[in-house]
């Protein structure tokens, strides 16, 4: 999956959000900047098709459908949108994100997607407590596990406090499971992570080349082999055809019905009536 945003802006000259431009795709990471409190939000809905732009179009692999793109997407933890009210327990806070999921949404079933996470011990927390790279992980992880999401938008997780390189892990972890991320932050927190995801972009270029490349081997060699499947000489037959071995058989009859001899004790009629003539003239002597 891939998006695009061209020049999207909210509110009369972008007051809401100036414009933007961006893309985020399958397996990838991307960082946008975005400043003050309510714009991140508002970026945030506009890229999963939950708010149409002011100016500027959005597209889901080339095409504009807004409802595609809804149902492909989740949005973690955004400002007055879908981040947890901070007094909820965590396990109150799982619990409705795994009925999101349509996973069952027991207290059992929450305490054991927490186990599955290493966060069991902040089960009885207040979201507000719970560490940012704990917070921000649980959140990320139960929103991709939602059917048909090929995509999340981290909403401002430098908000919280904590290293960057936190937030970082859980987007690139994500993107390397195949999901399009879209991380929107401040300057000061991107700027950070920026060399390494640079590099990550760099890693995941060489490796699709690398797979392009394979494939192109695979394809040439599948090719290559049914040209000479259509150049090979077809095999000679190994059984005569019932016409074909009929025909040797009547030859050797007509052959042994020719050469078959006369017997030698037969006499023949030439020879028995020169005898009867010469019998009668000899009678004649006698007489």
């Amino acid at each position: 999956m891939k998006v695009i945003l061209n020049r999207v802006s909210k509110g009369h000259d972008g007051e809401n959000l100036p414009p933007a431009s961006l893309s985020y795709e399958s397996g990838a990471v991307t960082l946008e900047v975005v400043e003050t409190a309510r714009r991140p939000t508002v970026l945030s809905l506009i890229a999963t098709g939950r708010m149409a732009p002011d100016a500027g179009t959005v597209t889901v692999d080339d095409e504009f459908d807004p409802t595609a793109l809804r149902t492909a997407t989740a949005i973690v933890d955004a400002p007055d949108v879908s981040e947890p009210v901070a007094d909820l327990k965590l396990t109150t806070v799982v619990r409705e994100e795994l009925m999101f999921a349509e996973r069952p949404n027991s207290r059992r079933a929450a305490l054991d997607a927490l186990d599955e996470l290493n966060a069991g011990e902040y089960a009885d927390y207040e979201t507000q407590n719970v560490p940012p790279m704990v917070r921000l992980r649980i959140l990320a992880e139960l929103a991709a596990s939602r059917p048909g999401i090929e995509g999340v938008v981290l909403t401002s997780p430098d908000r919280h406090g904590g290293d960057p390189f936190d937030w970082w892990a859980v987007a690139s972890d994500l993107a390397l499971r195949g999901l399009a991320v879209l991380v929107i932050a401040s300057e000061a927190s991107v700027s950070v992570v920026r060399d390494v995801a640079a590099q990550f972009e760099t890693d995941r270029l060489a490796e699709l080349e690398r797979q392009a490349a394979a494939r192109r081997r695979a394809e040439d060699d599948a090719r290559l082999a049914a040209e000479r499947d259509e150049t090979a000489e077809p095999a000679e037959p190994t059984t005569p055809s019932p016409a074909t071995a009929a025909e040797p058989a009547a030859t050797a009859r007509a052959t042994t019905t020719i050469t078959t001899p006369t017997p030698t004790t037969t006499p023949s009629h030439t020879s028995a009536a020169s005898d009867a003539r010469a019998t009668s003239a000899h009678q004649k002597d006698l007489a």
